[in-house]
């Protein structure tokens, strides 16, 4: 073969090769998004729950009222929040969380309630579960984040029209007397 015509192989080759890695860049930083998307929608699901058993349990008429009424309109909130202000609701509903239930006669008070320790077991699991849904999901951002961030995803344009992923940044502090319920 003149030597020309192998060159030109060994150009072929490296480009295929380039070309194989990119598509499996662009793969992996899909999988990445829609890893993204589906963490969001668990955490959404978890905060819509949060929320639901929140907004249940002010209108039970088991707190005082006082208590009920900020519970309900944290709770309220949340349901209600665009996208915009969403993690400042629900920061809000944490706090309000832990204001109703910073002391501990208040969850007594709840437990002794007709169906409220299932009420109380209900609102201990969905506190737990949300910051884990929402370490979930920053994961998962975190990793696209650091891959879309490479030149090569920058300068091929891997990510295509996706949108920069954004971490859900919220007060998910539990309650005291729920915190050591669900440990």
């Amino acid at each position: 073969m003149p030597p020309v015509t192998s060159t030109l192989i060994w150009i072929l080759v490296v480009l295929v090769a380039f070309g194989l890695y990119l598509s499996w860049t662009a793969g992996r930083l899909d999988r990445l998004h829609t890893r993204i998307d589906a963490a969001r929608a668990a955490l959404d699901a978890q905060l819509l729950r949060r929320a639901s058993v929140a907004q249940e349990l002010a209108t039970a008429g088991v707190l005082d009222p006082a208590a009920s009424i900020v519970l309900y309109e944290a709770a309220h909130a949340a349901r209600q929040a665009e996208e915009e202000q969403r993690e400042v609701s629900e920061s809000e509903l944490s706090q309000a969380l832990r204001a109703v239930f910073a002391e501990p006669q208040q969850m007594e008070a709840v437990r002794e309630a007709p169906g409220g320790e299932a009420a109380t077991h209900e609102l201990t699991e969905a506190v737990r579960r949300v910051p884990m849904a929402r370490r979930f999901h920053n994961d998962a951002v975190g990793a696209a984040r650091r891959l879309r961030e490479h030149r090569k995803v920058r300068w091929f344009r891997l990510a295509g029209h996706a949108p920069f992923p954004m971490a859900f940044e919220m007060d998910d502090e539990p309650p005291v007397a729920l915190a050591d319920r669900a440990a």
